[in-house]
């Protein structure tokens, strides 16, 4: 069995960012692991990945963020997840992710924050491990 078999996970770009191979890169890789993955695209609102994830059911969430508003982001998105009843549902960061805001993040109720030099499969078994 796939380590994500049976996972649903949404991928979000939140915000103005436009580059979004990063994002289509996790989405396959973490399909190939198992995961039914949703991807909502391109510069979606905080209120609308909360709500997709939700009425998808989803296990995780990922926000994809290279822009440097990810504080901002992250805030308005989790603050969407509890306003809508959202707060099962584990959140992932991926992207330019200074090291100084790593723990802020986490005090939002991130789960866990990768960046682009960790490998795919490191990726793929942290997430395993966290939605168990």
């Amino acid at each position: 069995m796939s380590k994500l078999h049976g996972k649903r996970i949404v991928i979000a770009k939140p915000g103005l960012d436009g580059h979004d191979v990063g994002a289509k890169i996790i989405s396959l890789t973490l399909r190939d692991a198992g995961a039914d993955v949703i991807y909502t695209g391109l510069r979606k609102t905080p209120d609308y990945i909360a709500r997709v994830a939700i009425d998808e059911g989803a296990d995780a969430l990922g926000l994809s963020i290279l822009s440097g508003s990810h504080n901002a982001l992250v805030a308005a998105t989790m603050d969407a997840l509890r306003r809508l009843g959202g707060t099962d549902i584990k959140v992932f960061l991926g992207g330019t992710i200074p090291a100084e805001d790593h723990q802020g993040l986490k005090d939002l109720g991130i789960a866990a924050i990768y960046t682009a030099e960790m490998k795919l499969n490191d990726v793929v078994s942290s997430l395993a491990e966290k939605l168990g």
